[in-house]
């Protein structure tokens, strides 16, 4: 406890594998919200971040953090974002550094534990609602849980969490992804992260490698030549380390929700950590048979996703 295996997903017949389950929603889902109210707020460092705020007046806020070299525009962040406002709650999503329409201004981007900027967010928020809730996906979702492991019980108005789809353990996940089954993906995000590189370097002359990225052939490659030096780390191996939220979770003080399919493309066995949920008393385990990465949909369309509809649940529920 608490290992919740008695999860009630069940797959359309037509997303017959987890590669359909995660490309569909991904290519053609279309979500229609209200038109948010943007802002941007300066960072201690002199960067900044921008917020989307879908604001109902009301008492109660959820913040939502995207994946990897995603936004706040992104079909699963406004399918989230639709759930809850529809369930009476103002909704915060927001932008990492460099993945807003604008680049960020210093040399550093965003990475997989890089909570200071998650901290800014919620502090910007915290004074004007009795109560905040975190729903983070993939990325996303790491950042969340390590940042709710940091926090412990420091922030009173933090209620609930949920991560979806989220690479628990880094390093073995980075692997996973780097298979040859998940090449489409791999590539994807590659060429949209040299590209930040390269549009990097060019304002920051001198400051990035980029003759290095002829010899990034994987994510891993690119953690190992940027994103960890980028941020202080030695090479992707202590990047993934220090960061992975697996090693936070029985820090954390509020309960909280992963919900990860078993037949996810991205995430690796460590990421499946039955035995931990067995001992902790206030993150709850969900692992699906199916739902692929970030997809979860349902049969009919018309009705929210599973994940949508299990983090609604789950945040508004007396536990």
């Amino acid at each position: 406890m608490p290992l919740l295996d008695d999860s009630h997903y069940i797959r359309p017949k037509w997303l017959f594998n987890r590669h359909l389950e995660t490309i569909y929603p991904s290519l053609f889902r279309k979500v229609t919200v209200p038109s948010p109210i943007h802002e941007r707020i300066i960072t201690i460092d002199g960067d900044f971040l921008d917020l989307d705020w879908y604001k109902q007046k009301q008492s109660k806020l959820v913040i939502i953090s995207h994946g990897l070299e995603g936004n706040s525009s992104r079909s699963y962040m406004l399918g989230m974002a639709n759930s809850f406002i529809k369930s009476g709650y103002d909704v915060l999503t927001w932008n990492f550094r460099s993945c807003s329409s604008e680049m960020n201004k210093q040399v550093i981007f965003y990475h997989s534990g890089a909570t200071y900027d998650l901290d800014l967010v919620v502090m910007h928020a915290y004074d004007s609602y009795e109560e905040i809730n975190l729903v983070g996906f993939s990325l996303g979702g790491n950042l969340t849980l390590k940042y709710l492991g940091e926090k412990g019980n420091n922030l009173s108005k933090i209620h609930r969490g949920v991560a979806i789809s989220v690479p628990l353990h880094l390093g073995s996940s980075s692997k996973k992804i780097s298979e040859t089954e998940n090449t489409l993906y791999s590539k994807r995000f590659l060429r949209t992260l040299k590209k930040k590189v390269i549009d990097k370097s060019a304002s920051h002359p001198g400051q990035i490698p980029v003759e290095t990225l002829r010899n990034i052939k994987t994510l891993a490659d690119f953690d190992d030549f940027f994103t960890g030096p980028l941020h202080g780390f030695a090479d992707a191996e202590e990047y993934y380390e220090v960061n992975s939220s697996l090693y936070f979770l029985d820090q954390i003080k509020v309960p909280t929700l992963i919900l990860n399919a078993q037949n996810d493309p991205f995430l690796s066995e460590k990421c499946f950590p039955s035995a931990l949920g067995k001992k902790l008393d206030l993150v709850y385990f969900e692992f699906p048979k199916h739902g692929g990465h970030v997809g979860f949909s349902p049969a009919n369309s018309e009705k929210p996703y599973y994940s949508e509809q299990r983090a609604v649940e789950f945040i508004s529920a007396v536990i």
